[in-house]
């Protein structure tokens, strides 16, 4: 795992006052690329550090590789602090109701006053417009932009199996925050970045858009579409297992006919081509179906690996951890969640100079680095415990 020294934006301070997954991931991503990332907590802490089942994974996930500085906003003395630290950044991150960020002076109209190099990435759930003043979620935006209809089966919305938009949304965060950064280099001024919720998951179903507007045909659901290729499907087979085959062109169909001697396929002339085989699913799939489930899931994936054919597993998340290839590539690092407890981690799916940017600080207990940082920014310890004792910072553990 490289350090911070061979990452590229070591050097480049980012304060981020975020919570739950769509702001947290554009400051995640901008500290697994070496960035200080120093995320301002509210004393009670980021509510998603409490969140049960689907969301519990949250906190430890997109706050690896930051720190945590707990602190009264609502105070005066809370406020000059957070200044102060402003001051040293590079970036500030939010996803907070612009009401939210205005009445804390925080914004960025305010903050750019200060620091006209300060680039500002706000995270919100519309681009300005009709319906910025709407409140958003993942699975709002999924439904009203048409990713939950082409998930879905007809007449029954589903949406995607993770927060895709929340996570993409944090993405085009961080990458509108590195081309600010690159632009100021060349103009000496910040500027402030959005990203949004509605707009992304748009730019998701956007292929099924550009899809009408070249064939004139709406696109199917997902699991009622017309599949480009002659087989591309889940497989039933022996032992009550699944399995994903995919025979995409007419080279492969020769590949699969050959390695299961299918001779009689291989010579039907309604199969030569793939458009051919598109057009005799109807038939052609129930026939496959029938003579594939002779097979274990594990004999077709050994048959289909030995002669280059896509093939997948129907995996269970949990299962993930111990992937062959995630354990042998270094996509998982070790990491220690707030409690203690040890675990593992996905990586960003990326790799510079042949290394994957690992893990350098494990996400934070509430409050872990903030004696540290204001001590840094030039307070002293009896200015430190005043603050302590007026419940600014929180206190010692020792007065709990």
């Amino acid at each position: 795992m490289a350090d911070s020294k061979q990452l590229p934006l070591q050097g480049i301070r980012v304060v981020e006052f975020t919570h739950m997954v769509m702001g947290p991931t554009c400051g995640m991503v901008l500290a697994d690329l070496g960035a200080e990332v120093i995320k301002v907590e509210p004393l009670a802490g980021d509510s998603t550090r409490k969140l049960l089942g689907s969301g519990a994974g949250f906190y430890p996930l997109f706050n690896r590789n930051k720190k945590s500085l707990a602190i009264d906003l609502h105070s005066a003395k809370g406020r000059e602090v957070v200044l102060r630290l402003i001051a040293t950044a590079d970036i500030v991150s939010e996803n907070f109701k612009t009401s939210t960020m205005h009445k804390l002076g925080l914004d960025y109209a305010a903050l750019s006053k200060l620091d006209p190099r300060l680039i500002y990435v706000s995270h919100k759930g519309f681009l300005p417009g009709p319906y910025d003043h709407r409140t958003a979620l993942d699975e709002v935006v999924q439904m009203m932009g048409g990713l939950a209809y082409m998930t879905g089966r007809p007449g029954d919305p589903l949406r995607a199996g993770s927060s895709v938009n929340d996570i993409m949304g944090g993405m085009f965060g961080a990458i509108g925050a590195m081309a600010a950064l690159m632009q100021r280099n060349s103009t000496g001024r910040g500027q402030e970045v959005q990203s949004a919720l509605f707009e992304n998951n748009i730019f998701l179903v956007a292929q099924h858009m550009m899809q009408f507007a070249v064939t004139g045909k709406a696109a199917a659901p997902m699991p009622e579409r017309i599949s480009p290729w002659g087989i591309y499907d889940v497989f039933s087979v022996k032992n009550q297992e699944q399995i994903f085959l995919a025979v995409v062109g007419d080279t492969q169909w020769g590949i699969f006919c050959s390695a299961f001697a299918y001779v009689d396929l291989r010579n039907d002339a309604r199969l030569a081509t793939n458009n051919d085989r598109v057009r005799a699913r109807e038939w052609l799939i129930p026939l496959l179906r029938e003579r594939l489930a002779l097979h274990s899931s594990a004999e077709l994936a050994a048959v289909f690996e030995q002669h280059g054919l896509p093939f997948a597993p129907i995996t269970d998340p949990q299962h993930l951890f111990d992937d062959p290839h995630l354990q042998q590539t270094g996509g998982l690092a070790p990491m220690t969640l707030p409690d203690g407890r040890q675990t593992q981690v996905p990586l960003l799916p990326l790799t510079l100079d042949g290394m994957r940017p690992g893990l350098r600080l494990d996400p934070p207990k509430l409050g872990e680095h903030g004696i540290d940082l204001l001590a840094s920014l030039g307070y002293s310890e009896s200015d430190i415990a005043e603050m302590q004792q007026a419940g600014v910072l929180p206190r010692p553990q020792a007065d709990l």
